[in-house]
């Protein structure tokens, strides 16, 4: 297996989004429950993402959906700050000396600036699906990569810790890796991804061993 390029999905995966979601509920309405807020917030993300996807609403990027859901939520505009988990700024550069790093999310242009700011991420280039004008896992936001890369899909690995996500890149032909994340999607008995790992400095240690 050769790898061009590593593919990563950030919300959840390189930062902790119902953290991030969770501290901005907490500050806006203190005395609410804000584990149930934060839950309904992300609900009605993935709804609404979810109908873009089908074609049941015209595309709207992440920070209009956010700002609907902070309404939902809390009744005020709000913006979280979504902070990386202790592995991925470090891990992130670790995997760089090795690999191109894209990064491929459903956040939208603007959002993306703000989370890469803010969580110290950096890329070699960073993809959102705005450009798309779509969501993952519709196969459109994969193809982003693939033709950015200019590289054959199977010479890419998506780095992700929804298995729903990864199984929208096995679709057009990417390799896979799950990474264990407290808020991820796991992976199912029917799931066959290429890597299982723990963390970024796991992923790095597999990469290593599968280019000797």
């Amino acid at each position: 297996m050769e790898i061009d390029a590593l593919v990563f999905d950030i919300l959840g995966t390189l930062v902790d989004e119902p953290a991030g979601i969770r501290a901005a509920i907490r500050e806006a309405a203190p005395d609410a429950d804000a584990d149930e807020l934060v839950e309904l917030w992300q609900g009605h993300v993935e709804t609404e993402q979810r109908r873009i996807v089908e074609g049941e609403r015209p595309y709207a990027p992440s920070d209009v959906l956010d700002r609907e859901a902070a309404q939902v939520a809390t009744n005020t505009d709000v913006v979280p700050k979504l902070s990386p988990w202790p592995d991925s700024v470090e891990g992130l550069a670790r995997l760089a000396e090795n690999h191109r790093l894209i990064g491929l999310s459903n956040a939208g242009r603007r959002s993306l600036l703000r989370i890469n700011a803010h969580a110290g991420l950096r890329w070699h280039l960073a993809l959102s699906a705005e450009e798309a004008q779509t969501y993952k896992p519709d196969p459109a936001v994969y193809e982003l990569a693939v033709g950015a890369s200019d590289a054959p899909p199977e010479r890419l690995l998506m780095v992700a810790t929804h298995a729903w996500d990864l199984r929208g890149a096995q679709s057009v032909g990417l390799r896979t890796a799950y990474v264990a994340r407290p808020v991820g999607d796991p992976p199912v008995a029917t799931d066959r991804f290429d890597f299982y790992t723990e963390d970024l400095a796991d992923l790095a240690v597999q990469l290593a061993k599968q280019r000797m």
